[in-house]
């Protein structure tokens, strides 16, 4: 049995031969809006998918530049309000996680990556972007910037010297981890997605950051993600440790079920 995430430190690979660690800062003392009260079962891969969300109108390559209110993920504004208290997710993250999902069953059919893997991770990240105190907006942005502990070579942390001049985490000596699913800035560089259209990729807007995490998983796995033999492949890769993966695991098989419990419009 399980308690709610207590932020461990978490590795992102750019390659299978080339794991570089990320961070969510330490636990703050306390933490509004925890992602659960109760104990999670221990589950066994794949997670339960869950009650999917409705199709949706995919934003053409060509698309004109969108303002953040103007957001697709908002076209599962009707799906997310029938989930997103019963699972205590913002609205916001749902809608991330569900339109990444449909995004990726045109883009990578063969992956079948569900929306509940996503929300697995985004709980364990940062309780879905609300990582000390902060509160998700209504186009994905959290209140206040998560931004890890500097990568610097201290025990338990690898040393990774800035690759970003400080443009994403704001240090120019070393990197940290940023945004809801807290990707490093060099892996951000190469996964980086622009899923609400505005113009911009943004690993603080949790709907780019749902999108390539979705991407990256899908990239990893080599195939079908309700396969338990890829589906630990790619989240090992994703994080190098089993405990974290276990919790994702969790986390994501405990939101699909339960969301199976509930009367969700479409």
């Amino acid at each position: 049995m399980r308690q709610r995430p207590r932020s461990p430190w978490l590795a992102l690979g750019l390659t299978p031969m080339m794991t570089l660690l990320v961070s969510c800062a330490p636990p703050p003392t306390s933490r509004e809006s925890p992602v659960t009260t109760t104990e999670l079962p221990s589950a066994t891969a794949p997670p339960d998918p869950g009650v999917p969300p409705p199709d949706v109108r995919l934003l053409p390559a060509d698309a004109p530049r969108l303002t953040p209110e103007a957001r697709p993920q908002n076209q599962l504004t009707t799906w997310s309000e029938s989930l997103a208290d019963p699972l205590n997710i913002p609205r916001a993250a749902l809608q991330a996680y569900g339109y990444a999902s449909r995004s990726l069953e045109r883009t990578a059919p063969d992956c079948r990556i569900s929306w509940t893997v996503l929300a697995g991770i985004g709980a364990v990240e940062s309780s879905h972007g609300r990582h000390g105190g902060a509160k998700l907006d209504l186009t994905g942005r959290p209140s206040s910037a998560i931004i890890g502990l500097p990568l610097d070579g201290s025990p338990g942390v690898k040393r990774i010297d800035d690759t970003d001049g400080g443009r994403l985490d704001g240090d120019t000596r070393w990197d940290r981890a940023v945004g809801p699913l807290q990707f490093i800035p060099a892996t951000w560089q190469k996964w980086a997605a622009d899923a609400d259209g505005d113009g911009v990729a943004d690993p603080h807007d949790i709907d780019d950051a749902a999108l390539a995490a979705g991407t990256y998983l899908c990239d990893s796995a080599g195939g079908d993600l309700r396969d338990p033999d890829r589906f630990w492949k790619a989240l090992m890769t994703y994080n190098e440790s089993r405990a974290y993966g276990q919790e994702v695991l969790d986390y994501a098989d405990h939101y699909g079920r339960r969301s199976r419990e509930l009367p969700v419009a479409q």
